[in-house]
């Protein structure tokens, strides 16, 4: 995803600031998208699909007054903001697709591992490739999360996320946003 370093507020092609939709925009079209055929490989019994948002540890409360940080931007709180966008939808969709037999979760994968964006930013490096590999694939192929859902984790271990993820009113809003923003129609809406 995008990183947290920039200072100069950028837009996507539509217009959205660049984080959200790069880190929260992107990966809520794509895992719609995806959804049908995740369905269909669960219902003829290729066992449970997984979704994993690799979200981050860097959380901040989504000011939805100013949800693209139009004013007083900083590239940290946008990065932030972004990822913690991704862990509010994650336990908001939980509850719509454990009857179909899919999982979807969250992780903080490791901290500032030795990848392009930390090397850039000249910011020491805290874990391994591997750590995070093996955060993410636990998410994503473990035995033992077999049917758990809407979690949130940091590596390997269950943990809270900001307190927002757990709030329904910033579900709701969030989810109606991604749904507007990605000119997508919410199959809960009635």
């Amino acid at each position: 995803g995008r990183g947290a370093d920039q200072t100069l507020r950028e837009t996507s092609a539509d217009g959205h600031e660049l984080r959200f939709a790069v880190n929260h925009l992107a990966h809520f079209l794509l895992t719609r998208d995806l959804l049908p055929l995740l369905r269909a490989g669960a219902a003829a019994g290729q066992g449970e699909a997984r979704i994993v948002n690799v979200a981050s540890a860097a959380q901040q409360a989504i000011d939805f007054d100013d949800v693209m940080l139009s004013r007083g931007y900083s590239g940290g709180r946008a990065y932030s903001q972004s990822k913690l966008a991704q862990v509010i939808a994650t336990v908001d969709m939980a509850p719509e697709l454990a009857t179909g037999g899919i999982t979807v979760n969250a992780l903080h994968p490791a901290s500032l591992m030795p990848t392009t964006m930390v090397r850039l930013a000249g910011r020491p490096v805290q874990s391994t490739i591997e750590e995070g590999r093996d955060a993410i694939l636990h998410l994503a192929a473990g035995a033992e999360m077999e049917g758990r859902t809407g979690l949130y984790f940091n590596g390997m271990t269950e943990a809270k996320a900001d307190p927002q993820a757990y709030d329904p009113a910033a579900q709701a809003k969030l989810r109606a946003l991604s749904f507007e923003l990605c000119g997508l129609e919410d199959p809960q809406r009635r």
